[in-house]
C-alpha cells in the first residue's frame, strides 16, 4: 500500500494560497454567481426580491449569509428546467438523481461546467495519489448518476488510461484487473469489498495484484471497512465526497496525510457550516450542517444549498502542504436520524461501537419494526472470518458484549443477532444499512 509516486500539487496558486487569498477569490465569484442566478433564474429573483436583497447588496462575505437557502424541495418543485439559467441548446449534458422518493433532481451542464467539474476531479484524485499513466477501472454505473462520468473524465483529463467496465459482473472485473494491469479501482466501498471477497473465493492473489489505489465514493466508508479492504485487497483506500445537486463527485477528497478528513476544492465551492436547528453559521471547527455554493455553475446555479450532511470544517494548513479547508468525513445526516421510543439514534453510532469490538465486521443491518406495538431495534451483525465458533457460550458472551455496548451508547435496547461471514447481502451500489419496517 505504499505510494511510490510523489503526490503532486494540482495548483499551488489555489491549493497553497493563504486563507485571505482563498476567501477573496471566493467572494469575487460569489458576487458573480449571485448576479447570474438573480438575472437568469426567475425562482432566485423571486427569493431575493422577497427579502429585499439585490446582488449589489453583497458588499462583504458576511452579507452572503443573509441569502435564503436552497434545498432539495426547491429543485424538485422546479422540475425539470425551471432552475436552468441558460437556453437548453447551450446545455450539453443532463444528470439526475434516482427520483425514488419523488421527482428526480435534474441538473444541466454547459461545456464550461464540464470543464470545471473535470478540474475538481483532477484535484481530488491527485490528492489520493493518482498520477498520469495510472490505469483506472470504473466500477460505477454510467447512467444518469453523476459518479461514473465525473470520475471518468477527470481521470482522463489527468492523463490516465480509463477502463470503463461499469457496475456488476464481478468476475469480469477481477479478470480485467489482472489482464489490463489496473492500478486504480473506482467503486463504492461495499462493492470493492465484494470484489475482494469474490476474488478470494476464486483464489486470486490480491497481494500480487497491480492495484494500488481505491477511489471510493457514493456511500460512507466506515474506518473498519476501509481497514479491512486495505488489509485484504492490499490497496490504499481513499474517500471522496460530492452530490448531484451542486455538481457531482469532486466537492472534497482525502489526501495521503490527513486521512480522517477531506480537502474541499475551494476553487469550486464556497462552504458554510450552520446549526441545523437555528440555521445560523457556527465557528470554524464546530459540528453542523454543510451548506455549499458552487462558484462556477452556469447551467444550473445553486445558492446556499443545504446538503443535510453533518460535519465540521477546519482551516489550519494540512501536513500535505495544502491550505484548503478540510471537512470531517460525513457519517450522518440530519434526515437519517432514527427516533426509537423517543430517543434519537444515528446509524453512525452503530459503526463507532462496532469499530471498537474485536470480531465485529463492518457488515451489518439495522432492522426496526413495531409489530408488538413498541419500536424494536435489531442488529444483524456478521462476525469476522475465523471468529465464528461452534461454542454457544463463546458466541452468546460476544453477542451480549455487543448488545451491552450498544445500549450504553444509544440508551436504547438492541437485540443482536450474529450471522456467519458473507450472510449480509453485498450491493453493487449504495449499501442499505437500515431496514425500517415500522407501520406508521
Amino acid at each position: 500500500m505504499s505510494q511510490e509516486n510523489a503526490n503532486p500539487i494540482f495548483d499551488p496558486a489555489t491549493e497553497c494560497a493563504s486563507r485571505d487569498e482563498i476567501r477573496a477569490r471566493q467572494f469575487a465569484r460569489l458576487k458573480e454567481q449571485t448576479a447570474w442566478a438573480y438575472e437568469r433564474v426567475p425562482w432566485y429573483r423571486a427569493q431575493l426580491d422577497a427579502i429585499g436583497f439585490l446582488p449589489g447588496d453583497l458588499k462583504e462575505l458576511a452579507d452572503f449569509s443573509a441569502l435564503p437557502f436552497t434545498d432539495k424541495g426547491a429543485l424538485r418543485d422546479n422540475y425539470p428546467y425551471d432552475l436552468f439559467a441558460v437556453p437548453l441548446d447551450e446545455v450539453v449534458r443532463l444528470h439526475a438523481s434516482s427520483g425514488t422518493t419523488g421527482k428526480p433532481i435534474v441538473v444541466g451542464y454547459t461545456q464550461n461546467d464540464l470543464e470545471q467539474w473535470r478540474r475538481s476531479i483532477m484535484a481530488i484524485i491527485q490528492m489520493a495519489g493518482v498520477v498520469p499513466g495510472d490505469r483506472v477501472q470504473m466500477a460505477f454505473g454510467y447512467g444518469m448518476f453523476t459518479g461514473g462520468f465525473g470520475l471518468h473524465y477527470g481521470a482522463e483529463g489527468l492523463g490516465c488510461m480509463m477502463i470503463p467496465a461499469g457496475s456488476g459482473n464481478t468476475e469480469r472485473h477481477i479478470m480485467m484487473i489482472e489482464d489490463y494491469g489496473t492500478t486504480v479501482l473506482v467503486a463504492t466501498p461495499s462493492y470493492a469489498m465484494h470484489i475482494c471477497e469474490v476474488g478470494e473465493h476464486m483464489g486470486y492473489d490480491w497481494e500480487a495484484s497491480s492495484l494500488r489505489v481505491g477511489l471510493f465514493g457514493g456511500e460512507p466508508c466506515p474506518p473498519k471497512l476501509k481497514e479491512e479492504i486495505e488489509t485484504r485487497m492490499h490497496v490504499f483506500c481513499t474517500d471522496n465526497y460530492g452530490l448531484t445537486e451542486v455538481m457531482g463527485p469532486g466537492v472534497s477528497g482525502e489526501c495521503l496525510v490527513s486521512r480522517h478528513q477531506q480537502h474541499i476544492v475551494e476553487e469550486q465551492f464556497y462552504w458554510e457550516v450552520v446549526d441545523p436547528d437555528t440555521l445560523r453559521p457556527v465557528p470554524d471547527g464546530t459540528p453542523g450542517e454543510l451548506v455549499l455554493t458552487p462558484l462556477h455553475k452556469e447551467a444550473t446555479p445553486v445558492l446556499r444549498y443545504r446538503t443535510r450532511d453533518l460535519t465540521r470544517v477546519v482551516t489550519e494548513p494540512c501536513g500535505c502542504g495544502r491550505t484548503t479547508a478540510r471537512m470531517d468525513k460525513v457519517r450522518s445526516r440530519t434526515d437519517d436520524m432514527l427516533i426509537i421510543r423517543g430517543t434519537n439514534v444515528f446509524p453512525s453510532q452503530f459503526e463507532d461501537v462496532l469499530h471498537a469490538i474485536e470480531g465485529a465486521s463492518p457488515h451489518y443491518r439495522i432492522v426496526i419494526d413495531n409489530e408488538a406495538g413498541l419500536d424494536r431495534l435489531t442488529l444483524q451483525l456478521e462476525v469476522t472470518s475465523g471468529f465464528f465458533t461452534d461454542s454457544y457460550a463463546d458466541m452468546e458472551a460476544f453477542r451480549r458484549q455487543v448488545a451491552e455496548r450498544l445500549h450504553g451508547t444509544l440508551q436504547v435496547g438492541v437485540e443482536v443477532r450474529l450471522v456467519e461471514p458473507g450472510r449480509i447481502e453485498r450491493s453493487v451500489g449504495k449499501t442499505k444499512h437500515v431496514d425500517d419496517r415500522r407501520v406508521r
